[in-house]
């Protein structure tokens, strides 16, 4: 069984969809925080109103591995991140409209 065949499974791609966003926000966090705790750095996003464009900064990632489960033919595993791609889309969306 190859490396492709193991991972092509929509789990895979819903797994990465999720996960991936949490860890670019903390890695930006973690960059770019100085003195702040997570809880003020959150609420500094919401003061300043970007949270839409944090989200977003933090999702992009996830066209990436879309583009490589693409590339590899993992076409179940591109599908499942390209759903909880979608799903956060509609979440930035809904916040705009707030």
């Amino acid at each position: 069984m190859t490396f492709a065949e193991k991972y092509d499974r929509q789990i895979v791609g819903i797994i990465l969809g999720l996960l991936l966003p949490p860890i670019v926000g903390l890695i930006f966090f973690l960059s770019s925080s100085g003195d702040t705790n997570l809880p003020d750095y959150i609420h500094i996003i919401e003061v300043a109103n970007i949270i839409t464009h944090a989200i977003s900064l933090c999702v992009f990632p996830n066209v990436f591995i879309f583009l490589i489960f693409n590339s590899f033919d993992m076409l179940r595993a591109a599908r499942g991140v390209l759903g909880i791609t979608l799903i956060w889309a509609v979440i930035v969306f809904a916040e705009i409209l707030l």
